[in-house]
C-alpha cells in the first residue's frame, strides 16, 4: 500500500526519502504547480502519476500521457517520478524527451489527448485511493521536436528581409527559436541561446526587465528589427522594438488584434484583465468590429475562456497569447506568438515595429508586480479587496480623483474610473 501524502518533510531527513510529500495548495482550479523540495518530493511526483493515472482510467479515459522536460536541471528526475507513477497505475506513456511546453501540447494533437480534473485528482492522490492497476508501457517518441519544428515551418517565407534578435535566456527555446525563425526566412541573431540550467545571464522571463534590457542592447548594438525574448519553456514571447524599447505584452496584443481584425472583422478576442483597456477603446479595433472579452489572469482560464467563445485569439499580459484557427491550436505558444509578429511586419512592408507601436494610441502602463503572499491567505485578501471597491462604488467614493464607472470582477477587480482610465 503506498502511504498517504504529508503536506510538510523537512529535506535531507529519512522521512524525506522515505515518504511521500504533496501540499495540498498545488491542486489549483485547472493546473496544480509545487516547488519542489518545499511543497512536493520526487515520491510526491510519483503519487500525483499515480493519482493522474487512477483518474484518467476512472474517466473512461485511453490511459495515454505525453511527457516531456525541460532544461533545469531537475526536470528529468521529476519527469521520472511522474512516469513511475503512471505506469505503476496502468497508463502507455509516450515521452517526447527535452522539449517546450507547447511541444507537449502539440503531441496532444499529433499522438495522443489527456483530460483534467483537478478536484478528483486531489482528492485521490491526498486520501492515496489508487488503483495500481499495474500493465503500464513507456515508449520514447524518437526526433519528436522535428515534427514540431516541420510543423510550424511548413508555410511560406517571408517576403520581407528581417534581421530579428532572438533571445532565449540559456532556457529550453535556444535549442528550437532560432532554427524555426531563420526556416521562415530571418537573419537571425542568437542571444544567450546555448541551453544552460544554471541561467548564468538573467531569468529567461520575458517580463524581466534584466532580459529586456539585454535585448535591447543587442538590438542596438545589430541594428536590428525587432528583438524577440523566448522564456524558459517556450510558451511566452516578449518584444523588443526597432528603437530599443520594449513593448509589453498587452500593447503587442492590441497591435496584434489590429492586424488579425483587419484580415477577419468583427472578431472576439479574450483578454486578461490586467490588461490595457486599448482593446475596448481603440479606434482602430473599434472600427474593425472587434469585441474584446475581458477574463481571468492565468493561462488555464484564458485557453478555456479562448476556446469556449470562440474567439480569435486571447492575450495575457504576462505573454501567453492563444490563436485558434486559421494562426494556431489554441494553446500558447511562444514561437506561434513570433511568427504571428514577424506576419503583421511582413503585412506592412513600409513601417517599423516602433511605427506600429507609435500608431497607438498613449496610454500608462506598469511592469507585473507580484508581491508576495501565502496560498492559504491570498484568496481571502483577494475577496476582501473585491468587497472594499464594490462598496466604494455603491457609496460614490472616488479612485484618482474620479467617480468609479465600472468594476470587473472575473479574477480580482479591475477599476474603470470615469474618463475610460
Amino acid at each position: 500500500m503506498f502511504p498517504k501524502p504529508k503536506p510538510a518533510l523537512l529535506p535531507n531527513t529519512y522521512e524525506f526519502e522515505s515518504e511521500p510529500m504533496v501540499k495540498a495548495t498545488g491542486f489549483r482550479e485547472y493546473d496544480a504547480r509545487w516547488l519542489l523540495g518545499k511543497e512536493i518530493n520526487l515520491m510526491g511526483v510519483q503519487a500525483l502519476g499515480m493519482g493522474l493515472g487512477t483518474l484518467i482510467r476512472e474517466m473512461g479515459v485511453a490511459p495515454e500521457i505525453v511527457t516531456g522536460h525541460d532544461f533545469r536541471s531537475y526536470s528529468a528526475a521529476i519527469k521520472y517520478a511522474l512516469v513511475s507513477g503512471l505506469m505503476a497505475a496502468g497508463c502507455k506513456v509516450r515521452d517526447i524527451g527535452l522539449a517546450l511546453t507547447p511541444m507537449a501540447y502539440f503531441a496532444q494533437f499529433d499522438l495522443t489527448f489527456g483530460p483534467d480534473e483537478m478536484t478528483r485528482l486531489k482528492e485521490i492522490v491526498l486520501g492515496a485511493k489508487f488503483d495500481l492497476a499495474g500493465g503500464g508501457a513507456y515508449g520514447f517518441v524518437e526526433n519528436f521536436p522535428a515534427r514540431y519544428i516541420a510543423d510550424l515551418t511548413k508555410r511560406p517565407k517571408l517576403k520581407r528581409k528581417l534581421k530579428v534578435v532572438a533571445a532565449c535566456g540559456n532556457g529550453t527555446a535556444g535549442a528550437f527559436a532560432p532554427r524555426v525563425l531563420a526556416a521562415i526566412g530571418c537573419e537571425v541573431i542568437p542571444l544567450d541561446c546555448e541551453p544552460d540550467y544554471t541561467f548564468p545571464k538573467y531569468n529567461p522571463n520575458p517580463e524581466d526587465m534584466k532580459m529586456l534590457h539585454a535585448i535591447r542592447d543587442a538590438v542596438l548594438a545589430h541594428k536590428a528589427d525587432i528583438g524577440l525574448g523566448f522564456d524558459g519553456d517556450g510558451d511566452r514571447c516578449g518584444v523588443v522594438d526597432d528603437t530599443g524599447e520594449e513593448i509589453f505584452a498587452d500593447k503587442v496584443g492590441v497591435m496584434l488584434a489590429r492586424d488579425m481584425s483587419a484580415l477577419h472583422p468583427n472578431s472576439t478576442f479574450v483578454v486578461d484583465v490586467k490588461s490595457t483597456g486599448l482593446f475596448v477603446t481603440d479606434p482602430v479595433l473599434r472600427k474593425n468590429g472587434v469585441k474584446a472579452d475581458y477574463w481571468k489572469t492565468g493561462h488555464s482560464y484564458m485557453k478555456r475562456r479562448t476556446h469556449e467563445t470562440g474567439a480569435l485569439a486571447g492575450f495575457e499580459k504576462s505573454g501567453h497569447f492563444f490563436f485558434n484557427k486559421p494562426f494556431g491550436r489554441g494553446y500558447d505558444d511562444g514561437l506561434v506568438s513570433a511568427l504571428a509578429i514577424c506576419d503583421m511586419l511582413d503585412r506592412n512592408p513600409q513601417k517599423k515595429m516602433s511605427d506600429l507601436k507609435n500608431a497607438l494610441p498613449k496610454t500608462w502602463g506598469s511592469p507585473t508586480m507580484s508581491p508576495h503572499c501565502d496560498d492559504e491567505k491570498k484568496y481571502g485578501i483577494v475577496e476582501q479587496t473585491v468587497k472594499h471597491f464594490e462598496a466604494a462604488k455603491q457609496k460614490g467614493d472616488k479612485v484618482a480623483g474620479q467617480p468609479i464607472r465600472d468594476l470587473v470582477t472575473v479574477n480580482g477587480v479591475r477599476v474603470t474610473v470615469e474618463d475610460g482610465t
